[in-house]
């Protein structure tokens, strides 16, 4: 086995999805390509490399990876780049050349126990300074837990949760009970945390395995929406994953169930086990919305009748007897469920309740779960739509399913009407921020289509609230007469009635030519008709532009015709690389000026500014949020995005796992 020690200079390939890496490795006697598994390396990051050295047929001399460990910049030009690599967010190379010019061989020292003193430095503040060495220093200690968890499956994003759960001592907690991964962390690969523990000499009936083995199935289970399992179902998969006997679970159910770690519920003739803060969650909600319901009807208005066609008249909008029945139905309740496909006129409904209200001088909120769906709540109203996170104020809640802070102390509403479209995206721990939220005598309005995709985090709201018949529910199922001119949405209630798409035979003259149906079986070929489409047919038809009209859909990630795959595809065909464009390699992927990108998390604190007549700037850009790639600028580590609102967002390289390409964008994106 041959050691070497080096810093990356390149970072020629790496496999998102394993950190299969090729790089350029400069060491004191030559530069040479590596190759080999290295999450979480930069450009800039020095490296100790164990492996061998091989021949590759094609490429020639290569140094073959068998271990690696990250060790501290060995020299003040290294020290230099690694600073300025942009993993510290706010300093670039300019930055970080001041510092070490500054300080010379102390900045270690500096960073790691005199960080006020960084203050002295031109252009940094005090508080900036301690920033600074804050990230420097939990970035390090957060690589040490990397390289350890490694081997346990366990990925860069885990590694952060970790840490932020187990601290400094991660590494001697994870030795003695490896089984703790469940609980600190997402995503984890039971079975192999499973091996490592056994291969440490864990009992197969230990407690604090068969513990794990209950909580890793019903973490599962959510990951497919799901909140309980049937009693007997869950100990079938146990008994198979742990190959025990139904006895050992038995006891650790009963230990579980009495330290309220899970909860079981007796349903319809059936045992159902919840981890506990499910039950909590799902028991919050029921009771809340139960009690707002019953509450005084504070907010009911008299003569509505007569107040209903006078908005009529008003607006020039002519209620059905089926949207009216709604009205009268928020009017006569504290919690009413409008439900419907498209077309079926719930805008209309929620513009007139709002026209009523604002009459009466009460205050409507309207809210949606997602930026994409109050963005067009916005528009359809002609009223300001937030986010529900943005409503409530829980930007700073963590986005993790698995540790969700169900004790969250949400500020309570100042609203008379709470109006919330797309119900159906609309998961658990959202809905129980929302119920903490309202004073009772606020009315609660929750709109939506049940045959719409579920929310992505556990749950099925809507659907259950419906099914639950204790709320009063009025279903729109009349299409309306210019809604019906669409042959996208006769097509969508066609396909919810189990029928086929509407023949041509079968449309009047006025219907518009807004969809079209390409029957294709072959995966190469169904590739083709999409990047033809994209690349000047539609433009043809329509004059539509790739990149300002149109949105490639598919319901997967994976595959030919998975999104990766597309976006890869899209991206060489309408945005190829030229030697004019600036671009970035992250990880694998190359984001070029002129691709269209999504944001992929919330982020409440990232700045954006409006530039133009009315100038104007703020915080904050939300998942399913598209945009353009306006400019890389590789000297500050930075990446320009105009978005869809014409914000003007500048990312940090550190910031890059925000966004992903949008040529493509799966369903449930879109849907957001």
């Amino acid at each position: 086995m041959v050691e070497l020690k080096g810093e990356v200079k390149e970072i020629i390939f790496q496999n998102e999805i394993n950190s299969y890496t090729i790089a350029v490795l400069e060491t004191e006697v030559e530069e040479l390509t590596v190759v080999g598994y290295l999450p979480f390396i930069t450009i800039g990051d020095s490296l100790k490399l164990e492996g061998k050295y091989v021949t590759h047929q094609e490429y020639g001399r290569q140094f073959k990876i068998e271990t690696f460990e990250k060790i501290m910049p060995e020299t003040l030009e290294s020290l230099e780049r690694y600073l300025g690599n942009g993993t510290i967010k706010g300093v670039g190379p300019a930055t970080a050349k001041r510092i070490v010019d500054h300080f010379g061989q102390e900045t270690l020292y500096v960073l790691k126990f005199e960080p006020e003193k960084l203050g002295d430095v031109k252009g940094i503040t005090r508080n900036k300074g301690i920033e600074i060495a804050t990230q420097f220093n939990e970035n390090w200690e957060l690589w040490q837990i990397v390289g350890f968890l490694e081997k346990f499956g366990i990925g860069v994003q885990n590694a952060k949760n970790v840490y932020k759960a187990l601290g400094i001592n991660a590494i001697e907690e994870i030795e003695a009970n490896p089984y703790v991964l469940i609980d600190v962390a997402n995503n984890v690969d039971f079975k192999l945390i499973d091996k490592m523990a056994m291969e440490m000499g864990v009992a197969k009936n230990n407690e604090k395995r068969v513990r794990s083995g209950i909580k890793y199935a019903l973490i599962r289970a959510t990951y497919n929406g799901h909140c309980a399992v049937v009693k007997e179902e869950l100990y079938e998969f146990i008994k198979s994953l742990l190959s025990i006997e139904f006895e050992d679970i038995d006891n650790s159910i009963i230990n579980m169930r009495t330290n309220k770690e899970i909860y079981l519920e007796e349903r319809e003739g059936k045992t159902w086990v919840y981890l506990y803060y499910y039950y909590e969650v799902e028991n919050n909600i029921a009771g809340k919305l139960l009690t707002l319901d019953k509450a005084e009807n504070l907010k009911k208005i008299t003569h509505l009748t007569k107040e209903i066609k006078e908005i009529e008249k008003k607006t020039n909008i002519f209620l059905s007897e089926k949207q009216k029945e709604a009205i009268e139905a928020v009017n006569n309740n504290n919690v009413c469920i409008i439900t419907g496909g498209p077309g079926t006129g719930k805008t209309t409904i929620i513009k007139t309740i709002i026209e009523l209200y604002k009459k009466h001088k009460k205050k409507a909120v309207l809210c949606a779960p997602t930026g994409r769906a109050a963005k067009r709540m916005t528009e359809t109203t002609g009223e300001e739509a937030k986010t529900l996170h943005r409503l409530l104020e829980i930007g700073k809640i963590e986005d993790e399913v698995n540790h969700p802070d169900i004790d969250y102390k949400v500020a309570p509403l100042d609203s008379d009407v709470v109006i919330i479209d797309e119900m159906s995206m609309v998961d658990i721990f959202l809905m129980n921020y929302l119920v903490k939220a309202l004073y009772l005598g606020t009315k609660l309005i929750l709109v939506g289509d049940v045959d719409q995709l579920p929310s992505v985090g556990p749950g099925n709201v809507l659907q259950d609230l419906i099914n639950s018949e204790k709320f009063t529910t009025i279903t729109l199922n009349k299409i309306f007469r210019q809604a019906a001119k669409s042959k996208i949405i006769l097509n969508s209630h066609r396909i919810n009635e189990g029928q086929f798409f509407i023949k041509k035979e079968q449309m009047e003259d006025e219907l518009n030519e807004d969809f079209f149906f390409i029957k294709e079986i072959n995966q190469e070929k169904i590739l083709q008709q999409v990047i033809s489409l994209c690349s000047g047919r539609l433009k043809k038809i329509g004059d539509y532009d790739f990149f300002k009209n149109i949105q490639i859909i598919s319901p997967t990630k994976k595959g030919l015709l998975g999104t990766k795959d597309l976006n890869r595809a899209l991206q060489e065909k309408l945005n190829p690389h030229s030697e004019t464009k600036a671009e970035k390699n992250v990880l694998g992927t190359i984001f070029r000026v002129g691709d269209k990108v999504m944001q992929i998390k919330n982020n409440y604190d990232i700045y954006w500014e409006k530039k133009g007549k009315s100038s104007e700037n703020g915080t904050g850009v939300f998942n399913g949020e598209l945009g353009i790639i306006e400019k890389i600028d590789d000297l500050e580590k930075q990446i320009k995005i105009r978005f869809d609102d014409d914000k003007i967002v500048w990312y940090q390289y550190a910031e890059l796992d925000q966004l992903e390409h949008a040529y493509a964008v799966t369903v449930h994106k879109a849907q957001r």
